[in-house]
C-alpha cells in the first residue's frame, strides 16, 4: 500500500515540537553575577519584616525585633550560694580551727523557696541552703564545712572555725540582672543561653522579627513526588524538599506548594496563590529556554516590574532567572539539584537571611591545593564543588566530579572554588581558596580513593559504628594508585589485572605502599533476559555474537577503571558501537542495559541482580586496597583493617555477593 504525503495531525505536532526544540530562544540578556545581584537587590524590600510576639520555648534561632529590657531583678533577692549558716560577719571575726566562736542556731531553716521569718541577731545564727534567702540581719554565709553541730545545751548552736568577709558565698539581688538594663539587643539571635536569660526574668513571650514565608514549587512534565512509582523518564522531586530544608537553614519558614507540570495555566495560578500569602516565592525548573520550560513566561505575566535577570554567567547556575512583582522576590532557579543549591545560597539565602533580620553570612575560607587540571568554559565564572583531605603539605583539593544534575553533589563536599570567568582551565597543582560549605566541615579520619563498591559501603558502615568518619572519593583504580602514590588517601581500593602475568593487583605495588587483601567479585556480561546472542553461550561466543551483530549496542566503562581495562582486554582493539559511551560505574552501566539505552556491557554481578538483569561470568576479580604505609598505624587506619576481619562484616560482605579474602 502506498504511504499517503500528507502528514497526519499527530505528525505534525510531533515536528512543531522538534522545530521549537532546535530553536530555543536565547536568554534575555546573560549578566555577570555581580550585575545580576544589584539588578535584583535594587527592586526588592529587603528591610527585616515586622515583630510577632512568640513564646518563649518557639524563639530558638530567632532575632530580637527589639530591644528587651530587663523587668525585675535577677536574682531578685540577696540569696546563698552554698548550704551552711547566715551569720554577721562581724561576729566571725578571729574565728580559726585552733580558736572557734560558737552561735546560737535560730528556729527555722530556710530552704528554697521560704521566706526568712526571723532576724539573725548578734552571736546566732540560720540554717540556710544554697538558693536560700539572705535573712535580716545577716551579711554573710558560712559554709557548713566550717562549722560543728553542739547539741549538749538547751538550744542547738554550731562552732564556726573559719571567719566569713561580708557578702561571703551571698549573691545579691540584681548582681545578674538589675531591673531596667537591657537584657539583649535588637538583632540578637536567640539560642539556649539567651532563652535561660529571658526565663531568669519571668518573660514568657518576646517580640521576635518575623521569618519570612518563602514559598517553594518544582515545575517540570517528568518530576514525580517522592513515595510515588517512578515513571518511564520520570524523576523524583527532590528539589522542593532540598529547597525547603535550605530555607529553614536561611531562617526562612518554608511553604511546600508541590510540583506542577509544565502547563502555563495551572503553574500560573500556583504562583498568583503564591504571591498573594508569601513573601518570597522559589520555584525551580524551567528557566533554561528548553522546548518544555515555561516559567519565565509565566514570570512575565505575573505583574511589573517583571523579570529583571534571565541568565547569569556562572556554572553551574546559568539559567537563572530573578524578578520582582511588586517589592517581592521572586526566584526561579536552575532545575537541575546543583545549580538549584549553588544559586539559592548565592542569591535567596541572603534575602531571606535580611528579611528575618539575621546579618549576612561570613564565608569560612581555607587554602588548598587542587591536584588535577580542571577545563573550564570561557565567559562564565565556574563554582567547582570539592572534598577536602589531608596532604603532606597543606589541605588538597579533589573535585567531586559530579555534574549539576547529581543530587548527591553539594551534600557531599566540604567546599567549593571559582575559577575565573576568563580562563579556559585552571591548572594542576594551582592553590585555590575554598569556600567552606556548613558550619560542620570538618577533615575526616580516614581517606579512601580508587574504584567503589557496593561492598565498601558496608566497611565505611563498620567503621561508622566504631566512630570513624571515612571519606570515598571515586576517582577509579588508577586514580586511586596515583592519589596513594603521592600520598593523598590512606587506602586506595583497587582491581587492575596485570595484562602480562593475568594477577591482580600486585604489580601496583611501589615503595611506601602495601597490598591488603579485600574481597572477590565476578565480573561478566550484563544483558536483558532473553538476549540470543548471551542466552546459553559462553563468555567467548557470546563476546563474538555481540561484535558479529551491527545492532548491538554496548555501554562501556571511563578508562582508568579496573572494569575498562578488562573489557579492553576481552575486545583486542575492538570497538563496538556504544563504545564511547562511558559512565563511571557499575549501576550507570546496569541502568543503561535495564531501559533499553543499551543492550550489553560488563559489570560485576551483584549489580546485574539488583536491576533484574541477567549476567554471564568471565571471571573472578580481586578487590584490593593499597594501603600508604605512613599512615598504617594511624587509629582510623587500624579501624578500617580491624573491619575488614571482623566476622559480621565478612557475613554482609557475602550476602552482596562478595567472597572475603582470606
Amino acid at each position: 500500500m502506498p504511504l499517503s504525503s500528507k502528514p497526519t495531525p499527530r505528525a505534525n505536532a510531533i515536528l512543531d515540537a522538534v522545530r521549537r526544540a532546535a530553536r530555543q530562544e536565547q536568554f534575555l540578556e546573560v549578566v555577570s553575577a555581580g550585575e545580576a545581584r544589584r539588578r535584583f537587590e535594587s527592586h526588592i524590600d529587603l528591610a527585616p519584616l515586622p515583630a510577632e510576639s512568640v513564646n518563649l520555648a518557639s524563639t530558638g534561632s530567632r532575632v530580637l525585633a527589639a530591644d528587651v529590657i530587663a523587668p525585675v531583678d535577677a536574682p531578685p533577692f540577696d540569696r546563698s550560694n552554698v548550704d551552711g549558716f547566715a551569720v554577721r560577719s562581724a561576729d566571725t571575726a578571729g574565728a580559726s580551727d585552733g580558736a572557734s566562736k560558737r552561735f546560737k542556731l535560730n528556729a527555722e531553716v530556710i530552704a528554697c523557696g521560704v521566706a526568712p521569718k526571723i532576724e539573725v541577731s548578734p552571736g546566732t545564727a540560720t540554717a540556710i541552703a544554697t538558693g536560700g534567702v539572705i535573712p535580716r540581719g545577716a551579711d554573710a554565709v558560712v559554709m557548713i564545712e566550717q562549722t560543728e553541730l553542739i547539741e549538749d545545751e538547751a538550744v542547738p548552736a554550731i562552732e564556726v572555725r573559719r571567719a566569713v568577709a561580708a557578702g561571703q558565698f551571698v549573691s545579691y539581688a540584681g548582681s545578674d540582672v538589675a531591673r531596667g538594663e537591657t537584657l539583649l539587643h535588637k538583632g540578637t539571635r536567640v539560642g539556649s543561653r539567651e532563652i535561660g536569660m529571658l526565663a531568669a526574668c519571668g518573660l514568657a513571650a518576646i517580640d521576635v522579627v518575623r521569618r519570612p514565608r518563602v514559598a517553594v514549587l518544582s515545575t517540570g512534565d517528568e518530576l514525580v513526588a517522592p513515595g510515588e512509582p517512578l515513571r518511564p523518564g520520570g524523576v523524583y522531586d527532590s528539589n522542593g524538599a532540598i529547597i525547603a530544608a535550605a530555607v529553614s537553614e536561611a531562617g526562612g519558614e518554608p511553604v511546600p506548594f508541590g510540583a506542577f507540570p509544565d502547563d502555563e495555566a495551572e503553574l500560573g495560578k500556583a504562583m498568583r496563590a503564591a504571591l498573594e500569602t508569601c513573601d518570597i516565592v522559589v520555584l525551580s525548573g524551567g528557566t533554561s529556554k528548553g522546548a518544555g520550560d515555561l516559567s519565565h513566561r509565566v514570570v512575565a505575566q505575573l505583574g511589573k516590574p517583571g523579570i529583571l535577570v534571565h541568565g547569569v554567567a556562572l556554572k553551574p547556575g546559568k539559567p537563572l532567572c530573578l524578578a520582582a512583582i511588586g517589592t517581592t522576590p521572586l526566584i526561579v532557579l536552575p532545575g537541575f539539584p546543583t545549580s538549584a543549591i549553588f544559586t539559592f545560597h548565592a542569591f535567596v539565602a541572603p534575602i531571606i537571611r535580611a528579611r528575618a533580620g539575621l546579618s549576612p553570612e561570613a564565608a569560612r575560607r581555607v587554602s588548598a591545593r587542587v591536584p588535577v587540571r580542571i577545563a573550564s568554559e570561557l565567559g562564565r565564572e565556574e563554582f567547582v564543588l570539592v572534598s577536602l583531605v589531608a596532604g603532606s603539605a597543606g589541605l588538597i583539593a579533589f573535585p567531586t566530579g559530579k555534574g549539576s544534575g547529581a543530587v548527591t553533589a553539594f551534600s557531599q563536599a566540604d567546599g567549593f572554588f571559582a575559577i575565573d570567568a576568563l580562563a579556559s582551565a585552571l591548572d594542576a597543582g594551582t592553590e585555590c581558596d575554598v569556600t567552606l560549605i556548613g558550619d560542620d566541615a570538618k577533615a575526616p579520619d580516614l581517606v579512601i580513593m580508587g574504584s567503589h563498591d557496593i561492598a565498601l559501603d558496608v566497611v565505611v558502615g563498620a567503621l561508622a559504628e566504631r566512630g570513624f568518619h571515612a571519606r570515598t572519593i571515586a576517582v577509579g583504580s588508577q586514580g586511586g594508585v596515583s592519589a596513594a602514590s603521592r600520598g593523598e588517601c590512606d587506602i586506595a581500593p583497587v582491581h587492575l589485572i596485570d595484562p602480562a602475568t593475568g594477577v591482580y593487583n600486585k604489580h601496583l605495588l611501589a615503595p611506601g605502599l602495601s597490598l591488603v587483601p579485600g574481597w572477590r567479585r565476578m565480573q561478566g556480561f550484563v544483558f536483558r533476559n532473553g538476549d540470543w546472542r548471551f542466552e546459553g553461550k559462553s563468555a567467548k561466543t557470546a563476546l563474538r555474537a555481540a561484535l558479529d551483530d551491527a545492532s548491538a549496542l554496548m555501554v562501556n566503562r571511563n578508562a582508568g577503571s579496573g572494569t575498562r581495562v578488562l573489557a579492553d582486554s576481552l575486545l583486542r582493539g575492538a570497538k563496538p558501537a556504544g563504545y564511547a559511551n562511558q559512565p563511571r560505574s557499575h549501576n550507570a552501566v546496569a541502568a543503561a542495559i535495564a531501559q533499553h539505552r543499551a543492550d550489553w556491557g560488563v559489570a560485576i554481578e551483584p549489580v546485574a541482580r539488583m536491576y533484574g538483569l541477567s549476567f554471564l561470568a568471565i571471571a573472578p576479580e580481586h578487590y584490593d586496597f593499597l594501603l600508604v604505609e605512613a599512615r598504617r598505624e594511624r587509629p582510623a587506619v587500624q579501624a578500617f583493617l580491624a573491619a575488614l576481619r571482623d566476622q559480621t562484616t565478612r557475613t554482609r560482605i557475602r550476602a552482596l555477593g562478595m567472597e572475603p579474602a582470606s
